[in-house]
């Protein structure tokens, strides 16, 4: 196996830059520049030299054993100044070394997972982590990387064998002194873990939005304030605002923070009848939109009618304070109300985040429903009797080998590459 090295911190000039070499000839290459290495986990400073001589840094070295590292292999972090030539002649003179090359795009992570460092889902969480722009994000990804999802699956896991064997012992030893009625504990196990699948779904929705971002949309006549609101809420002017209708022809995105929950609110067409072709390709794009959104704020002028697709646990408020001096009124343009907006929505939004699961990702989501499925079709053919149990325990054995893709044990090389592209050089 290659010996691969990468910048493990960002691109450009920094206070310090750390570059990681890992695999079986990491510590010789490290000997090579160091002169010598540190113990194991022991810090130690270090003249980086050339094979020419060519003194290019000074460096605190670290060194960690295999199945000790991140990557389960030796591995030699260097921790230079951050500079970019210093980073660039280092990286020159690693890739001088015969078996030792440039890793890709989180092969670092890869061979983590490739030496049972982690599973999939700890990988997946990993790339999450790094991505978080937000403090609920974080705890999401956190808890994923610490082998939360994949401790619930082993679990289910291991009730699936075990309602297989009980299955299996009765088809093998049928003429032997087996208890042939195990149809009741088989029945329990497959209910308990389908039960626990079900919960699993009911919160996949919530969960994939805490990682992706929760979509909000602000709705309304023409000239409601709309703009003016997502402009206010955002600190900056992301839309245009005017007083002549139908400014706003496409829907504008702002990505924002609300206590830690990620969300995007959407500045759409106003709603109204018209002829212009233009507007109203953006009033059928505002409809869809909102629609699709989690969460609809629908701002309104006096006595206007509510929309019928606004759900009852959306937003409405009656815009214009300013003009109007209504007591329960918002008006974006002087600020009154908008905390109470942004309470409003952050609220909504949490009671749909406390019902989130573990499951992030749409493979999670098509697992877990295909487990049910097999799962459910084991438990009817266990009522029917012993006759079909070995038709029972083969559906039991598709379920398991279900969640054992989710960690990455079976069935995953197609999505490796495309997981692991994602991740920079350095992971």
């Amino acid at each position: 196996m290659d010996t691969i090295f990468a910048l493990a911190t960002a691109q450009g000039r920094a206070g310090v830059a750390v570059i990681r070499i890992s695999g079986p000839q990491s510590w010789n290459v490290g000997t090579a520049l160091a002169g010598s290495l540190p113990k194991p986990r022991k810090a130690g400073l270090r003249r980086l030299t050339a094979s020419d001589g060519t003194y290019l840094d000074e460096a605190l070295v670290l060194t960690f054993e295999d199945k000790e590292s991140f990557t389960g292999e030796k591995t030699v972090e260097l921790q230079t100044h951050g500079s970019i030539a210093v980073v660039n002649s280092i990286l020159k003179e690693l890739g001088g070394f015969s078996d030792c090359r440039l890793a890709e795009p989180g092969e670092f992570t890869r061979r983590a997972m490739e030496s049972g460092r982690l599973d999939l889902v700890q990988v997946e969480a990993l790339s999450d982590l790094i991505e978080a722009e937000t403090e609920l994000q974080r705890k999401q990804a956190l808890r994923m990387f610490d082998g939360a999802f994949g401790e619930r699956v082993l679990s289910w896991r291991q009730s699936l064998i075990r309602a297989a064997s009980l299955l299996e012992a009765v088809i093998d030893f049928a003429d032997e002194e087996v208890p042939e009625d195990v149809s009741a504990e088989v029945s329990e196990l497959l209910k308990m873990v389908i039960d626990a699948l079900n919960k699993e779904l009911t919160g996949f929705q919530s969960a994939e939005r805490i990682r992706s971002g929760f979509e909000v949309a602000i709705i309304g006549a023409p000239n409601v304030g709309k703009s003016t609101l997502l402009n206010a809420l955002a600190g900056r002017d992301a839309a245009i605002t005017s007083e002549i209708a139908g400014t706003t022809r496409d829907v504008i995105e702002v990505r924002m923070d609300l206590s830690g929950i990620p969300v995007t609110l959407l500045d759409t067409a106003g709603l109204r009848e018209t002829e212009d072709t233009i507007e109203a390709l953006g009033i059928a794009r505002a409809k869809d939109r909102a629609s699709a959104a989690d969460l609809r704020v629908f701002l309104k002028s006096g006595d206007e009618a509510v929309p019928d697709f606004i759900e009852a646990e959306d937003l409405v408020f009656e815009t214009k304070a300013d003009l109007t001096g209504k007591e329960d009124a918002i008006s974006a343009k002087s600020g009154e109300g908008l905390d109470k907006v942004i309470q409003s929505i952050t609220h909504a939004l949490q009671q749909k985040v406390a019902g989130a699961g573990l499951a992030t990702r749409e493979r999670h989501r098509v697992a877990l429903v295909q487990g049910v499925k097999h799962l459910e079709t084991a438990e009817r053919l266990v009522s029917e009797g012993s006759e079909i149990y070995d038709i029972a325990a083969e559906e039991i054995r598709t379920a398991v080998r279900g969640l054992e893709s989710l960690v990455g044990k079976v069935g995953v090389e197609d999505l490796l590459d495309e997981i692991f592209s994602s991740f920079c050089l350095g992971k």
